[in-house]
């Protein structure tokens, strides 16, 4: 049995714009990435969202990004680390401000699209994340990127205090260093729902995924990301969680 939790993002709609279907989504996930107003959302959105991850029992983490509305935060912004950490921290104390209010807490904290890629890549942006979370408050977890090595990323949360959660796709293609394929490439993100239920299984029973260069990879993983944006993607959810609780043969 595996005790990997799916993680889906929420709350990324803006005015009368909708975006997802997170009421089909909440019940099938074990935590909602809540978009916090950067990326997406707005303060009614993000209100909404909470409540509808408490009825549910879901955990609620923040989903902060970059400050690109347009470009919804999947554009690299040239941002100091004193910016990178006050928008970070500004972004997680808003969506506290709302599970205060409906009785919960923020309990971690994913980084969305550019932020969460440039982490990654380079550890002063990521170094800059972890004190905003640190300073909100030291027992929150940081979720990043499970790669083919994780050592220096879990090193540099235990030299920062931060709890980590390392994160894995079920639906993106991987490089050979064990990073997300860019959307720019073809076959970067799986449409086919049994390729993604399979790569989802292998995940959890820790067995090998095929890279983009024809390599082998192992990823180490305490949650696994899902999108649900169509009826065909809940299904999928759905088979995934099944697929995932099963008992290896």
């Amino acid at each position: 049995m595996t005790g990997l939790r799916l993680n889906a993002d929420m709350g990324e709609s803006f005015g009368p714009w909708a975006m997802g279907m997170d009421e089909a989504v909440m019940p099938v996930v074990d935590l909602a990435n809540v978009a916090c107003g950067f990326h997406a959302s707005d303060q009614d959105h993000m209100r909404r969202t909470v409540q509808l991850a408490v009825s549910h029992g879901v955990t609620i983490g923040a989903h902060p990004a970059y400050p690109d509305l347009m470009g919804f935060g999947r554009r690299s912004m040239a941002c100091s680390a004193d910016e990178i950490e006050n928008l970070v921290l500004y972004q997680i104390g808003a969506l506290s401000a709302f599970c205060r209010a409906a009785g919960t807490d923020v309990h971690y904290v994913k980084p969305h699209g550019a932020l969460y890629n440039d982490m990654m890549k380079n550890h002063d942006i990521l170094a800059a994340v972890m004190r905003a979370v640190k300073a909100f408050d030291p027992g929150v977890a940081l979720m990043t990127l499970s790669t083919r090595d994780n050592h220096p990323v879990r090193s540099l949360a235990a030299a920062h205090g931060v709890p980590l959660w390392l994160e894995a796709f079920a639906d993106r293609a991987y490089d050979d260093d064990g990073h997300l394929l860019s959307r720019s490439n073809p076959g970067a993100v799986h449409a086919d729902p049994e390729t993604i239920i399979e790569q989802a299984r292998r995940i959890a029973r820790g067995e090998t995924l095929t890279t983009s260069g024809g390599g082998e990879l192992i990823l180490e993983a305490d949650t696994l990301c899902v999108h649900g944006d169509n009826p065909d993607s809940i299904a999928a959810i759905r088979r995934i969680r099944d697929a995932i609780h099963q008992p290896a043969p």
